[in-house]
């Protein structure tokens, strides 16, 4: 069966929903949507799209990080966290168990200005693909979310001048070799392995996205098993309401 799955950095849902994300919501009809850092607390929305389940992942600390899935299959069952306390107070993995698969969405952490969170975030990458590897030892992986590194030159406006800026140091760009390296595919890569200058994020500062002075930060991407299912890929970059816009996946599953 054919499903259409979105990606979606809001950067903050509460204002998202006040720039049109629920006209957005319902004309994707997509089968999952991921949401990151939504910047909620349990009971600060009221957000019940007809037809779909709905989960959440809350950050300890209020108006910071958070997940959420809209899925309309319900799911066998729903992790959150990775299973280690030192990385799961931030609300930034959901796992959902399907018969043939499990779908993880994530925000990963910004290693931040002057690199200040970069030894964490080197921790954190070992600990999300080992998580990722134990799954995909039951059955295949898709995940999807705000993953805060363009991996190559290709994947954001400048990279000469960023290359040792947050999501774009060699240390994340190696991380994200080496999952590539485990077993996954990065999709948008996989169909459009030349396309210049589609990108998923721009700074609000600056008139970037005017400019199209962006970054590709925003993935899905998938076990090697699931290579010969895969239909298609996109960058929403029409849709506004965020710094990011929606990424999508399609694919028979």
């Amino acid at each position: 069966m054919v499903k259409k799955l979105i990606s979606w950095n809001v950067n903050g849902l509460r204002a998202c929903v006040t720039k049109g994300f629920e006209t957005y919501f319902v004309e994707a009809d997509a089968d999952v949507f991921c949401l990151q850092e939504t910047k909620l607390q349990e009971g600060q929305i009221d957000l019940s799209p007809e037809g779909y389940h709905q989960y959440w992942n809350y950050a300890q600390k209020k108006g910071y990080s958070g997940t959420a899935v809209f899925t309309k299959e319900e799911p066998l069952s729903v992790f959150y966290g990775i299973g280690k306390e030192e990385h799961d107070r931030e609300g930034r993995v959901i796992t959902l168990e399907y018969p043939g698969h499990y779908l993880v969405t994530c925000y990963t952490p910004n290693s931040q200005n002057e690199l200040a969170r970069l030894p964490y975030r080197m921790e954190w990458e070992d600990a999300f693909l080992g998580y990722l590897k134990g799954l995909e030892g039951k059955k295949p992986v898709i995940f999807c979310g705000d993953l805060n590194v363009a991996h190559k030159e290709i994947d954001l406006k400048n990279p000469k001048t960023n290359r040792k800026n947050a999501g774009f140091t060699d240390e994340e760009r190696g991380k994200f070799t080496a999952l590539l390296a485990a077993g996954f595919i990065d999709t948008f890569r996989y169909f459009y392995p030349d396309q210049e200058g589609i990108y998923s994020w721009w700074s609000y500062r600056f008139r970037a996205r005017e400019k199209n002075a962006g970054w590709r930060i925003d993935y899905f991407c998938v076990s090697e098993a699931l290579k010969d299912r895969l239909l298609g890929a996109a960058i929403h970059t029409e849709v506004t309401g965020s710094d990011h816009c929606p990424v999508e996946l399609l694919i028979d599953i």
